[in-house]
């Protein structure tokens, strides 16, 4: 199924340049020719019926199948997700590129309508998996070593047997998905429909968002209160959004007696509750080391004795404005790419010469950036609103690297090339650095060095900082949706209860920045996903540091974790590294090249 995997940072887009080059579209093509293509037609009948037969054969059944049949059972379910994903791909991939299109959101709701209808008479594989004896498990895969290849996908679905509802009520919770999803295409729609004037100008939100970023302090603050205004005039539909989402998961919850509003991603994300727990705490008790002394940094460097909200982002003064075109952009990110390892290289390059990237800000194109893995018979399509900022080259070198991720895993299959949230952060974060150090060593002054350490510990900050105090925020929010309906006045003040700890005491908050939640896509498609940023960068920054120290042999385990896909648990994908997740202490280390990057600036002062 299509999911969007969302935006690093925060949306941080505009109208574009006409200097920046020939920028790529996508080709779709490799997908689907268009809505009326006779090869989607052919897919959604094949798909119609071969759900029909999966049910008809097995309903029941499972119990009585040996090993063989199993693995039939497996790659018959597994062909049929790869057709309905390679649909979804396409309708979700041409909605995203013009989300205001009215057709295009038609196509891709009949299409999720359809599927979900095709599809609600397989719930049953899930649950009758989860019914079998373990032992009786256990003697199948020992007898199979195929069959034994997909014990990974068999422990993520059986790791939700106690949460497990009764058939029917599984199959009605299955198609009461698609009401969920109708939320979330209001939230979209809703976004990409705000109008902002600032200076007499008509701008959507990813134009108003970039206002943050300008040279310009008075342009920062009028994009600013902009910002605020409009998401205040809009709060009670945000709230609303918010309140029904909230509500919705609590139920089920509820229902299927999960202990927390957390559990079901870490669940999925198959990671244990403890270990975000050690991150979570870690990170906090590192604001004061990190975010509170980089922007008391960055307040002197602006020269201003209180930031505001409009600052946080703020280029420096001794700044660089000069606007990287496509080409350059291009040939930078390669260069670090190919420098590392010329396999990764030769796998980067087709995404720039096949239509694997969409580059420009359009009008209704969707905000911010992602990678979408489509299907493994297909390819990974790139999604960016490039504007030509030094920032935007590292986006470039982070989606790209999902990418590479993407195509490396597609060996697995369907079933078992998805990462889980907190591994699918590895490579694109580790190809940032890539790309960040390469522009370190060719750094020709001392100021532009300042700049590049500057920015990228900016990033690290939006990265985990940030991602962590949204993370808390969501905590609270959910907990708080457990006594009652909220108003927009009590999320505003959830909001900002984490905002103060987070940023530190050079800031001031303005009014209205309590409503700056209404606009993060996280929050309402995939709640509590944002703490996998962090653990991503930790976990890269703790990677690195071993590939720094002329670990022997780090390529070859680098790709070899990579190509793992979703086959192993990230305890057994650090082990050839000599690192472990579970250790307090891995945290740290992360956190450590965070702080080494301040300290570097701070000495730069002296």
């Amino acid at each position: 199924m299509f999911q969007l995997p969302f935006p690093l940072r925060d949306v941080n887009a505009g109208h574009g340049d006409k200097n920046l080059g020939d920028l790529p579209e996508w080709d779709l093509n490799d997908l689907y020719t268009g809505e009326d293509a006779p090869e989607l037609k052919r897919d959604l009948d094949w798909l119609e019926q071969a759900c029909a037969s999966f049910a008809t054969d097995y309903e029941g059944n499972l119990e009585g199948l040996d090993a063989a049949g199993l693995l039939d059972c497996v790659l018959r379910n597994e062909k049929i997700n790869q057709i309905a994903g390679r649909i979804m791909s396409f309708a979700g991939l041409r909605y995203y590129q013009l989300t205001t299109d009215a057709g295009r959101a038609k196509f891709m709701s009949d299409m999720q309508e359809k599927i979900t209808n095709f599809t609600t008479p397989l719930v049953f594989f899930t649950l009758e998996l989860n019914k079998l004896p373990d032992d009786h498990m256990g003697k199948l895969l020992a007898q199979n070593a195929d069959l034994a290849r997909y014990k990974p996908v068999f422990d993520r679905i059986r790791a939700m047997k106690p949460y497990q509802l009764s058939d029917e009520l599984e199959k009605f919770m299955h198609d009461l998905g698609v009401v969920g999803d109708a939320w979330e295409r209001m939230f979209d729609e809703t976004i990409a429909g705000l109008e902002f004037e600032v200076d007499g100008e008509q701008l959507g939100i990813e134009g108003t968002l970039n206002l943050l970023t300008d040279p310009i302090r008075e342009k920062r603050e009028a994009g600013a209160r902009e910002l605020a205004d409009v998401l205040g005039s809009n709060i009670k539909t945000f709230a609303r959004v918010h309140n029904t989402q909230a509500k919705e998961k609590e139920i089920i919850d509820r229902w299927r007696g999960m202990e927390t509003a957390q559990t079901g991603r870490h669940l999925s994300n198959q990671v244990e509750p403890e270990v975000v727990d050690a991150l979570r705490n870690a990170v906090v008790a590192a604001y004061p080391k990190l975010s509170h002394r980089y922007y008391e940094l960055k307040r002197k460097w602006l020269g201003l004795d209180k930031m505001q909200v409009w600052d946080r982002n703020a280029p420096l003064p001794m700044e660089d404005p000069t606007v990287v075109d496509w080409a350059a952009a291009e040939k930078t990110v390669m260069d670090a790419y190919t420098a590392f390892d010329p396999r990764m290289g030769e796998l980067a390059a087709p995404f720039f010469t096949k239509g694997w990237i969409d580059a420009a800000v359009k009008p209704g194109k969707a905000p911010g950036a992602f990678a979408h893995p489509t299907v493994t018979d297909v390819h990974p399509y790139v999604m960016l609103n490039y504007l030509g900022k030094p920032r935007d080259v590292m986006t470039l070198a982070h989606e790209l690297g999902h990418g590479v991720h993407q195509v490396l895993a597609a060996g697995q299959g369907e079933m078992l090339s998805s990462t889980p949230l907190t591994l699918a952060e590895t490579a694109s974060v580790f190809g940032e650095m890539l790309t960040f150090r390469k522009m370190l060593d060719g750094a020709k002054t001392q100021a532009e060095r300042k700049v590049l350490l500057a920015g990228k510990v900016e990033d690290m900050i939006n990265t985990v900082v940030r991602q962590i105090a949204f993370y808390d925020f969501e905590c609270k929010l959910h907990a708080a949706r457990r006594g009652g309906e909220l108003t927009p006045d009590d999320i505003d003040a959830l909001w900002m209860s984490v905002q103060g700890e987070s940023l530190g005491p050079a800031f001031e908050f303005m009014d209205g920045y309590q409503h700056f939640w209404a606009y993060i896509p996280h929050f309402v498609h995939s709640p509590f996903y944002v703490y996998a940023y962090a653990f991503g960068d930790g976990l890269v920054n703790a990677l690195y540091a071993v590939y720094a120290e002329g670990e022997e042999g780090f390529e070859e385990k680098y790709f070899d974790m990579l190509k793992a896909g979703g086959s192993k648990h990230h305890k057994e994908l650090l082990a050839p590294f000599g690192l472990d997740a579970s250790d307090p202490a891995f945290w740290d280390k992360g956190l450590s090249m965070i702080s080494g990057f301040i300290d570097e600036l701070e000495a730069m002062e002296d």
